[in-house]
């Protein structure tokens, strides 16, 4: 699995915290920055994390900021993104099941690391359950196609 992340100088350190707890044979990072704790702008951010998983260079992301609503907001102006602020397991399930979200931002200053980890790790488990939630996907990609010839 290949997995864009990126943080914001707020959410630097659990950026670096999941790379090495995640890392595997099975989990591909492609780090997108920041690099260090200097302030920088979580949209420099966002938009090429979710610019890599619309293109399918990478199958998910993981986006990081202090709250991760920045992240959020962000990532969500990308034609084909689903990014989904979560701070809980359930929700993080919830997120793939049955929206498909591609993108999972977090923030640090107000998620336990522990706890992070337990929501990346089952967001990363769970699927795409399909059924009802294809014609509510297929609801969302129509919108988003009939917003995006408007610019």
């Amino acid at each position: 699995m290949r997995i864009a992340i990126g943080s914001d100088h707020a959410g630097f350190r659990l950026k670096e915290k999941v790379k090495n707890r995640f890392s595997s044979p099975q989990i591909e990072f492609s780090d997108f920055g920041v690099n260090c704790p200097e302030p920088a702008d979580y949209p420099d951010i966002a938009e090429p994390v979710a610019e890599a998983v619309a293109r399918g260079e990478a199958d998910l992301g993981i986006l990081i900021c202090g709250t991760g609503i920045g992240m959020e907001i962000a990532a969500n102006k990308v034609p084909g993104i689903r990014a989904a602020l979560c701070h809980d397991v359930f929700t993080a399930r919830a997120a793939r099941e049955h929206n498909d979200a591609n993108i999972l931002t977090l923030g640090e200053r107000v998620t336990d690391p522990d706890l992070a980890c337990q929501i990346i790790s089952e967001w990363l488990k769970a699927g795409f359950q399909g059924g009802r939630h294809a014609r509510r996907l297929a609801k969302i990609r129509a919108l988003e196609e009939k917003h995006c010839k408007k610019t």
